[in-house]
């Protein structure tokens, strides 16, 4: 054995044996470990950490994951040494729904429901994080185990009903954990609010985090709070969306903003094209700058894990490679009823430059990924923007927005 491979050898035992200690809670995982771990290399990753990782609950590989990347990246310094390495910018700057992005490829909403590592997060290379979903006040959600893992179908379910530490603490925590990348703010309806009074409640919420985010991107999708999706029905969201339009209007007034910022709509999958065409209707007609498509599903089609299996996880939205085709008929349906006029942004199923690439043929002008970021590791943002530029090459096209929609109607 050469003394490359032996030292490789002692790397990865290194790196595996600082982690169980860190998940052991003895003792903190040092910053060169944590940098080794999160040097982006798929191989490392998936035959080392991930193993690890899914070894464990995943509710606590979650936190252990937020937990590592706020010490590996705890100083400016660090950050920027992996922004180097990871940040990416392969179709210049990209104008969305007023806004700069340094590439298309986002996180979603979920992965930091807080804000507590958001600037460890951007300087894996995404190009906007969503954070939250956040809710007034505190609360903690449903019961545990409330994520949980379908490794043969690269996916995760997740109920976790909006656990978060509510609007005030989150803002406070973003202050701390500025991103150099643009920021979302996902709100949503407290689970302790009844349906007819979740107007006042997001407005309340609207106020709170409206300093600090580039945009807002407003859950009435989740399937895990109860009556939710109830507000995704016509005459419920138009009232919704007019009323966060005109405190958007006052609360950009009252902070001499030029104009007011951008809202966002995430929808479910599993609407029918008619519910789909209404709620672009009331967007259309309300002004909102765009729409996510699509939050996680109900259903439970063509798995490879057994049914058996699937039936005792119980309830949840899924998440991940199941959820890629849904998705993805939604956007183009999107795009097809709006003429290309409305950005969407695509999330669902995204792991690698081909399925982001899917999306934006379909007709998303952003992509975001969450399920993947698990799978994958910390260096998916850089291999999608690589795998994007070359698959651009590839088709012949001169720029990132000329294949927006370019397969919408196939």
């Amino acid at each position: 054995m050469t003394s490359d491979k032996l030292n490789f050898g002692d790397r990865q035992k290194h790196c595996r044996d600082k982690l169980i200690t860190l998940c052991s809670g003895s003792q903190l995982v040092t910053r060169t470990c944590h940098l080794s771990l999160l040097s982006g290399h798929l191989s490392l990753y998936s035959t080392i950490v991930r193993p690890i990782l899914f070894t464990l609950p995943a509710e606590t590989a979650h936190k252990l994951a937020l937990r590592s990347l706020d010490f590996a990246f705890s100083s400016e310094a660090l950050r920027n040494a992996a922004a180097r390495r990871f940040q990416r910018s392969p179709f210049g700057e990209l104008k969305r729904f007023g806004l700069t992005f340094r590439n298309p490829v986002g996180l979603a909403a979920g992965f930091d429901k807080n804000a507590t590592a958001l600037d460890s997060l951007g300087a894996l290379g995404f190009g906007f994080i969503e954070a939250g979903t956040v809710t007034s006040e505190p609360q903690a959600g449903n019961e545990p185990p409330r994520i949980l893992r379908l490794p043969r179908d690269r996916a995760l379910m997740n109920r976790l009903g909006f656990n978060n530490c509510g609007a005030r603490a989150f803002v406070k925590n973003l202050k701390q954990h500025q991103p150099d990348c643009v920021i979302g703010v996902n709100i949503g309806k407290s689970r302790s609010v009844p349906i007819n009074e979740a107007i006042p409640d997001y407005l309340k919420t609207l106020d709170t985090v409206y300093a600090v985010a580039d945009y807002i991107a407003v859950n009435i999708s989740s399937p895990n709070t109860p009556h939710l999706r109830e507000m995704q029905q016509p005459e419920k969201l138009r009232e919704l969306v007019a009323e966060l339009q005109r405190r958007n209007l006052k609360l950009a007034e009252q902070l001499s903003l030029t104009k007011a910022k951008p809202i966002l709509l995430k929808i479910a999958p599993d609407l029918t094209a008619a519910e789909i065409e209404s709620i672009v209707g009331v967007a259309l007609e309300s002004r909102i700058a765009g729409i996510i498509a699509t939050n996680t599903t109900t259903r439970r089609d063509n798995l490879r894990t057994s049914p058996h299996k699937v039936k005792a996880l119980g309830e949840g939205g899924l998440s991940g490679a199941p959820l890629r085709n849904l998705s993805n008929e939604v956007i183009r349906l999107i795009y097809r009823l709006t003429k290309g006029d409305l950005p969407i942004i695509g999330v669902g199923g995204v792991f690698t430059a081909e399925d982001a690439w899917e999306k934006i043929c379909a007709g998303a002008s952003l992509i975001q990924l969450y399920t993947g970021f698990i799978y994958e590791g910390p260096g998916i943002a850089r291999r999608i923007n690589e795998g994007l530029r070359r698959i651009l090459s590839r088709e012949d096209f001169v720029s990132l927005d000329e294949a927006v929609g370019s397969r919408a109607d196939n």
